[in-house]
């Protein structure tokens, strides 16, 4: 049966600006009349020449509204020209996973449909973000191109009538407009699962998790009702053999079964809680699309992120994939703590600070200068795609604790011991009121940008901070020289302490507060302390400087990591 396109007028809907990876709203606002199939157009429309005959990758976390968002998309693709679209089962991928896809069979691009970390459901979040064909998200230039156009949209075109089964596996193929239309189904899981078979050794993984191991390890995997639980079942239970009792959580649910998928301390509580009460020796935790992760240690012992890719950093040898492609460099976004620094010193290799971002990573790795980085914002990856990927990085936990036959805790105390312990925290938050927190980010700026800043000494708690430089952070791309502005407030002080600033643009609605602290302790008596209470003053001094309390109301953070 052929199919026709049509063109359907429509009108323009503020505010359609993606942010750090994607456009993120309610649900409700994306149920809108023709609100996203706007946005859709609008991403088709950007990819330019290259959009008549090309291959995208479509995929999602499993939320709320995804299905019928992939529908939308098949419709409009259909009717703009794409050849094909290669559609996870279910709509189902993980970020990963479409990054693999679209690298491993050379795609133009994919939609990937998620809302990350955000709440799912009909009363909570929905997204769409566009990665490119490196696999990683698309930079500023395209996000906002995308922008540009969904502020002077007047028309979309669409097959409407254009109809196709997502939920079993196989290749449809539909005339539209005269041409060949194809749509292939495919299953979620086989494709990163290979990639992960080439990175690691899984025989060795099989041997330490295996309930059949002399001493089993046990592992504790929490994919939080996200998109990550049929791969945790191929790769866990079924390739590397860990017991049934080792995943929970595992069936994608449109709501996460009515929690908060954020895999931290605070919505990951009963893991933690499990990990406490059990005698486990890891526990992990991913969010809803699969591309952040956390990692515990028996009694759930908590490695910050910051920490992770430290010590990942400093073991990428346990892991087959680096031994063979080398270490070309590190990098971590600006706000991450500095621990990943002293081991680029110690591996002599380059070390790139970025602004927050997957996509700031992508030309350091596309020009081969970098190997492994991370995000503080529980997201570490390497060049093997060009996302954050939680799996991905429990793997290198588990290769690193099989190679060395240590605990978690003790891989940790032991890279202390080395390095020194850069401890830090970040405090969040959540849906402050809009103006006041613009308000007071602009009268921090302008303190703390006075040149009689500098110098300024703090005293709290017994402890002096005296500050040494302070700007809104600013990055220069050494691959292409962009120039990307206003990405962090920093506060440095003369005893190698920092306090941050941002913005979050990850949320919904109102506006996330973060303010980071961190602070370097080098001695032997000092690496083994509560972070919290190490931190402490630091965040006093972080409070008064920015008075937060007085512009947000708020005494207290929604989350603390």
């Amino acid at each position: 049966m052929p199919f026709e396109s049509i063109l359907v007028p429509s009108r323009v809907y503020e505010g359609q600006k993606p942010g750090t990876s994607g456009l993120r709203k309610a649900v409700k606002v994306f149920q809108q009349e023709n609100y996203t199939e706007n946005f859709v157009q609008c991403i088709l429309t950007a990819i330019g020449p290259k959009l008549k005959g090309c291959t995208l990758a479509v995929g999602g976390d499993g939320r709320f509204f995804g299905k019928e968002a992939v529908n939308i998309i098949i419709k409009i693709a259909a009717a703009n020209g794409v050849g094909k679209l290669v559609i996870g089962q279910h709509g189902i991928l993980s970020t990963p996973a479409v990054s693999c896809i679209i690298r491993k069979y050379k795609l133009t691009g994919g939609i990937i449909l998620t809302a990350s970390h955000n709440p799912g459901g009909p009363d909570n979040d929905f997204g769409i973000k566009y990665n490119t064909e490196n696999g990683g998200p698309a930079p500023d230039g395209i996000t906002n191109a995308i922008y540009q156009l969904t502020t002077q949209i007047e028309n979309y075109s669409i097959v409407p009538n254009l109809t196709c089964d997502i939920d079993n596996i196989g290749v449809n193929t539909f005339e539209v407009n005269g041409k060949d239309f194809v749509v292939e189904i495919i299953d979620s899981v086989d494709d990163y699962l290979e990639l992960m078979k080439s990175i690691f050794d899984f025989p060795k993984l099989k041997n330490l998790l295996s309930a059949n191991a002399a001493k089993p390890f046990r592992v504790l995997i929490n994919s939080m009702h996200g998109v990550t639980g049929p791969y945790v079942k191929r790769i866990f239970l079924d390739q590397l053999g860990a017991p049934l009792n080792s995943a929970v959580k595992i069936t994608p649910l449109p709501d996460f079964g009515g929690g908060h998928p954020d895999p931290n301390l605070t919505y990951a509580a009963d893991l933690v809680e499990q990990l406490r009460k059990s005698n486990f020796d890891f526990g992990a935790a991913f969010d809803g699309d699969g591309d952040r992760n956390m990692v515990l240690g028996a009694k759930a012992f908590f490695v910050t992120p910051s920490d992770s890719l430290a010590i990942l950093g400093n073991h990428l040898n346990d892991i087959p994939y680096f031994q063979k492609s080398g270490i070309k460099g590190v990098a971590r976004s600006m706000p991450t703590g500095a621990a990943i620094d002293k081991v680029a010193t110690k591996l002599k290799v380059e070390i790139f600070e970025v602004p927050t971002g997957w996509k700031y990573f992508g030309n350091l790795m596309d020009a081969g200068r970098l190997s492994l980085c991370g995000e503080e914002s529980f997201g570490t990856g390497s060049d093997h795609i060009r996302e954050k990927d939680g799996i991905w990085a429990v793997l290198a936990w588990l290769s690193v604790i099989a190679s060395t036959s240590k605990s978690v805790e003790q891989i940790c105390c032991d890279h202390w011991a080395e390095f020194g312990r850069n401890y830090f925290a970040r405090y969040d938050y959540e849906n402050c009121e809009t103006e006041p927190s613009n308000v007071m980010m602009k009268e921090l700026e302008k303190k703390i940008t006075e040149a009689s800043f500098v110098g300024t000494k703090f005293e709290e708690a017994g402890k002096t901070f005296v500050v040494e430089a302070a700007d809104n952070f600013q990055y220069t791309d050494p691959i292409d020289e962009s120039i990307t502005k206003n990405q962090g407030l920093r506060i440095l002080f003369s005893n190698g302490a920092r306090l941050i600033f941002r913005l979050s643009g990850t949320g919904s609605s109102g506006a996330t507060i973060r303010l980071y602290a961190e602070s370097y302790e080098s001695s032997s008596e000092q690496i083994n302390l509560n972070a919290q209470e190490v931190l402490r003053p630091l965040i006093q001094v972080g409070l008064k400087i920015s008075q937060l309390q007085s512009f947000t109301g708020r005494t207290e953070p929604t989350v603390i990591t």
